[in-house]
């Protein structure tokens, strides 16, 4: 038997087979999981992208910051999920920031109606996806945020960063109010990995070149199959009491101040 035998999942902010969503979908049908994807703008790219999947995956289009998009999302998505349709497990994979948010200077000098597109599209959108597909989750589902662990500021990262701490308090908010219905809702921290949305960060390099020597566990930015696998954990039911959580998939990155010193040949 499969982690996620039987469950139905909707998974987000698939572009290219790059994308943390397209290896999550990939190892959720690994482990038995019915998927939906979502994507955005390039829709013909993105169901190209489905057929390389181990089972092709059904495609939807979804602008989470539309409101009309939204509220036909159970509408569009239901008749793909069987006879009695229902979603044990959400993914939200998704985060969009002008260039004038990232960058040196950045901070300063973005202006508000950029700063309020990336948090909008990054952050408002989790809260505005789960509260979308409500009709179709209920007791032991579990909505999942694409996090990238924001408790201190980053080269760079600015107004995004900004959004991702953002996105952590939304998780702990939308865990008090969807609790009494059981479920659950937490954000993956995931360490650098080299997506499409990575390539658009200025000085993304710097990432790259930390992480590895000071992870415990080392770190590979070319492989997202340890992060796949931490969303499918979370989206399986063997965390049945996490709830409001930010769970890490980065190495042990996180726990560690500086990076060893290295013994003298």
């Amino acid at each position: 038997m499969g982690l996620l035998d039987g469950k139905r999942l909707l998974i987000t902010g698939v572009i290219t087979d790059a994308s943390l969503g397209f290896h999550v979908a990939k190892v959720a049908q690994e482990q038995g999981a019915q998927v939906v994807l979502t994507g955005y703008g390039r829709m013909r790219l993105v169901e190209r992208i489905a057929q390389r999947l181990p089972q092709e995956a059904p495609v939807v289009e979804l602008d989470v910051t539309s409101q009309e998009q939204l509220d036909s999302l159970v509408e569009r998505v239901s008749p793909l999920l069987g006879d009695e349709p229902r979603l044990d497990g959400v993914l939200h994979s998704i985060g969009f920031a002008p260039a004038s948010c990232l960058g040196d200077g950045a901070f300063l000098n973005a202006p508000w109606e950029d700063v309020a597109t990336t948090i909008h599209a990054s952050a408002y959108s989790f809260k505005s996806l789960a509260v979308a597909l409500l009709p179709l989750l209920g007791p032991g589902s579990s909505v999942v945020g694409m996090d990238f662990d924001n408790r201190q500021a980053w080269p760079a990262y600015d107004w995004m960063g900004v959004a991702k701490s953002t996105l952590e308090s939304i998780t702990r908010y939308l865990a008090r109010d969807l609790g009494p219905k059981g479920i659950r809702v937490n954000v993956c921290a995931a360490g650098p990995v080299r997506t499409m949305a990575a390539k658009s960060i200025p000085g993304f390099a710097a990432f790259e070149d930390a992480w590895d020597g000071r992870a415990p566990l080392g770190w590979d930015v070319n492989d997202p199959t340890p992060v796949a696998k931490t969303v499918c954990a979370m989206l399986s039911d063997w965390l049945p009491a996490t709830t409001g959580s930010m769970v890490w998939a980065d190495g042990g990155f996180h726990a560690i101040g500086v990076a060893p010193v290295q013994p003298a040949e």
